[in-house]
């Protein structure tokens, strides 16, 4: 009698035993397809080698605005605060995969995993509802932003096919610069076999200054490649005479 017992509690206990391993694979599953596929960091800072362009910005672009400008103190001389990296998916509406890819792919880009940004209100001409994922963004400060400027200027954009010089009248009037491309596949951390579209994406380099004018020539000394503004020609002004 006491075997006939216990075999119902065992069989009970193995029976939880085994919905408990089932429910622990379940999660784990869940915690791996929600996660990321690549390898990332865990916010700690790492010893790495100071940024090119920081010690650029340092040693040389900040004395020469200082003379340049008769700037009494350092912290007058624009620096950088933030970079803004955006790309809008708005197929990921049909299709939460294509969302997936593209935030895989800007964190390859950025080194940083980016941040699902979802729709504020919903618009029925778009089929769109409050709180669908429609973008993914990163926000880059520090080392982490100065690299990504050095590898925008230096690698990314010489790839970007008939380039002819950066639109200078990108500036919003407050002194931050917005630069629209076309594909990411300027960047040769994205595949170009694996990338399942192209995507355009928005980039926002945010300084100090107020002024628009200060904000290109620190641009500039920073090394990207603006086109050359053509003076205004004078209505007033007579024409040549035909030779």
């Amino acid at each position: 009698m006491a075997d006939k017992e216990k075999d119902p509690q065992a069989a009970e206990k193995a029976k939880a035993k085994a919905m408990a391993a089932k429910k622990a694979a379940m999660e784990q599953k869940a915690a791996k397809t929600a996660a990321p596929s690549m390898k990332t960091s865990d916010g700690r800072e790492v010893k790495h080698e100071v940024p090119r362009l920081k010690k650029q910005y340092a040693e040389a672009i900040v004395p020469a605005f200082m003379d340049k400008h008769d700037f009494d103190n350092p912290f007058q001389v624009p620096k950088l605060v933030k970079i803004v990296v955006n790309i809008g998916v708005s197929e990921a509406r049909d299709n939460i995969q294509m969302l997936d890819a593209a935030r895989e792919e800007l964190a390859m880009i950025t080194g940083q995993w980016p941040q699902v940004r979802r729709a504020m209100k919903s618009i029925s001409n778009f089929k769109l509802r409050e709180g669908m994922p429609i973008g993914v963004r990163v926000t880059l400060r520090g080392d982490r932003m100065w690299e990504f400027l050095d590898r925008l200027i230096s690698t990314a954009i010489p790839r970007i096919r008939d380039f002819r010089g950066l639109e200078p009248r990108g500036f919003d009037g407050r002194g931050n610069y917005n630069l629209g491309l076309r594909e990411q596949l300027i960047f040769p951390e994205v595949n170009v076999e694996k990338s399942p579209k192209q995507r355009g994406m928005n980039i926002t380099v945010v300084t100090t200054s107020d002024s628009d004018d200060l904000s290109l020539e620190l641009l500039r000394a920073f090394g990207m490649p603006f086109k050359q503004l053509m003076p205004a020609v004078e209505k007033n002004q007579p024409a040549m005479a035909a030779a």
